[in-house]
C-alpha cells in the first residue's frame, strides 16, 4: 500500500464509520490488511499526558468548532489525533508533532504568562494564525494539492489543520451529521439558445 492508502486504513479503523459512508474505493490489499488489523474503536490512547490532550483538544475546536452543526469534540477528533500521532505518523512527522506539541505546553506559557488553553479564544487564534503565517512557505499550502499523502516535512500547524479535517469527515459525526448527499436530477441540453450576454460553455439544466 502507498502512503494514502495505508492513511485511508487509519481512518477507517479510528472512526469505525463503514467504507460506503466515507467514500472510499479501497484495494484488495487494503481489505485484506482491515480484516487483520486491530480493534481501535474501544482502545484508549496513551500517547499524550492530559495537559497535551487538552492543547490538542482546543487546537481542534478552533479548527472546526461547533456551530449549526457539531464541531470537531463532539467528533472525537482529540483523540483521533493522539492514535494518529502514536501509530500512523512516520518518524519524521511524529518528530514535527512532538516538538509542536512542547512548543504549546511550554513556550507559549512563558511568552504569555499563562498556558494555552487558558488564554482567551482571541490570545489563542492570534497564536495560531501566526505559526500558520510562518509555515506559509511550506509545500504543504500548494495550490490545489489537496489528493496527496502527508507531506512528511509540513510544519506542526499544518498537521493540525489536515488531522482534524480528517478526523472530522471520517467520523461518525462528520459522515451523517455535516456530509450531505443530494443528488439532483440533471441533464445536458445541447440545443440551448443562448441569449447576448450568455457564456457559451455548455450548461447543465435541472
Amino acid at each position: 500500500m502507498n502512503r494514502r492508502e495505508l492513511l485511508q486504513c487509519a481512518a477507517i479503523l479510528v472512526s469505525g464509520v463503514s467504507v460506503s459512508r466515507l467514500g472510499f474505493s479501497l484495494s484488495d490489499e487494503q481489505w485484506t490488511y482491515l480484516a487483520n488489523a486491530p480493534d481501535y474503536i474501544a482502545r484508549t490512547p496513551a500517547y499524550l499526558s492530559p495537559s497535551q490532550r487538552e492543547i490538542i483538544a482546543v487546537i481542534a475546536d478552533i479548527i472546526i468548532p461547533e456551530t449549526d452543526t457539531p464541531g470537531a469534540i463532539a467528533a472525537g477528533v482529540p483523540r483521533y489525533i493522539e492514535l494518529m500521532a502514536a501509530d500512523w505518523l512516520n518518524d519524521q512527522e511524529r518528530g514535527i508533532f512532538d516538538a509542536g506539541v512542547a512548543y504549546m505546553e511550554t513556550a507559549i506559557p512563558e511568552e504569555y504568562g499563562l498556558p494555552f488553553v487558558q488564554l482567551n479564544p482571541p490570545q489563542q487564534l492570534q497564536i495560531l494564525e501566526a505559526m500558520e503565517a510562518q509555515a506559509s512557505d511550506s509545500s504543504w499550502y500548494e495550490l490545489g494539492n489537496v489528493q496527496r499523502d502527508f507531506v512528511s516535512d509540513a510544519p506542526f500547524i499544518c498537521q493540525m489543520k489536515e488531522l482534524t479535517i480528517w478526523g472530522f469527515f471520517t467520523s461518525e459525526v462528520g459522515v451523517t451529521q455535516v456530509l450531505q448527499y443530494d443528488p439532483m436530477p440533471m441533464h445536458f441540453d445541447g440545443d440551448t439558445p443562448l441569449g447576448p450576454d450568455d457564456s457559451s460553455s455548455p450548461e447543465f439544466l435541472i
